[in-house]
């Protein structure tokens, strides 16, 4: 199984999402570090990936070939994230077979409504709690 952590500009967001992913999912879950820029990658790379790659070309690449794709709601809307991400990024991910886990917080002019504004420590968890649920039972 491998699972495609995608963050932009600092990469904060991604590399919680890897750490907490390692804390609860064994070694044989692979996790693909992918960022609209070096930085965001090499931050989710340090916080325990097993690959990572940079850019529009590695996102529209890699997003078919992957089982699960995680990241903030920002990922599938172009033109986020002041812009790294690409509306051919957003495609790729939007189109992929992959299941998205995708947490509900964007600097967009976007409001969702129905959702409660949990903390971002508290979204991590529901992510890696849902990865876990459904790695489980592929």
């Amino acid at each position: 199984m491998i699972a495609m952590i995608m963050d932009g500009q600092g990469g904060g967001i991604g590399s919680a999402i890897i750490k907490g992913i390692r804390e609860k999912i064994s070694e044989d879950l692979e996790i693909l570090a992918l960022g609209t820029n070096s930085i965001a990658t090499s931050r989710m790379m340090k916080a325990g990936a097993n690959r990572g790659a940079t850019g529009e070309n590695a996102i529209i690449y890699t997003s078919p070939k992957v089982d699960f794709i995680i990241g903030p709601l920002s990922i599938i809307m172009p033109n986020a994230m002041m812009g790294e991400v690409t509306p051919g990024m957003a495609e790729a991910v939007s189109s992929s077979e992959a299941k998205k886990i995708l947490i509900p917080l964007t600097q967009e002019r976007v409001e969702i409504v129905g959702i409660s504004g949990e903390p971002l420590p508290h979204l991590v968890d529901q992510v890696v709690g849902k990865l876990t649920e459904m790695y489980k039972n592929v």
